[in-house]
């Protein structure tokens, strides 16, 4: 997997600083909130699980999963729900979880569709944002680090299903996607 990579944009320890100041932050603005941590699966996972352990306030969580890339490198734009949340989410202070705000289509959508479950407020939190790609208008109100315009890889970020377990995020050689 290593040799498939061009470049190492982020360290395991730069993504672990990082997180730690996004949970902090999470940690002060929603201290006396009911907070649910919603991770959109599957790119999140890893952030997910690390952001929770870095926040320090009662959080409760939950987990989507959503489909609009498939096995290609851009979103289709049509977003399915392939897992729904276990709960009800109307009276919590919803975050959403995602590991790369890119056209922000996906994320778009779940925010109409939460919405309409009756939160008592719904944010966003991404590890990595990517704003020269966005076609619609939604911003992250936690964000961890920009992004170049590149296909990046690891820490939950895949191809076709694999380099989720590298421990760092790279670029994916062209050749490879």
């Amino acid at each position: 997997m290593k040799n498939d990579i061009k470049k190492v944009l982020y360290s395991e320890k730069e993504l672990s600083e990082v997180v730690s100041e996004l949970g902090a932050q999470i940690s002060e603005d929603y201290k006396d909130r009911n907070l649910l941590m919603v991770s959109v699966l599957k790119g999140s996972i890893v952030f997910m699980s690390d952001l929770m352990r870095a926040v320090t306030i009662p959080c409760e969580i939950d987990f989507m999963a959503v489909s609009s890339y498939g096995n290609k490198t851009k979103s289709s734009g049509t977003v399915r729900i392939l897992k729904d949340l276990d709960r009800d989410i109307s009276g919590y202070d919803v975050l959403l979880v995602e590991d790369i705000l890119d056209s922000g289509k996906t994320l778009n959508y779940l925010m109409d569709v939460l919405y309409a479950r009756n939160p008592a407020s719904i944010r966003i939190c991404t590890l990595f944002d990517k704003p020269e790609r966005r076609e619609v208008d939604i911003f992250a109100d936690y964000k961890g680090l920009s992004v170049p315009d590149e296909f990046i890889v690891g820490y939950g970020l895949d191809f076709a299903e694999k380099y989720r377990n590298l421990p760092y995020i790279g670029v994916l050689k062209d050749d490879k996607h």
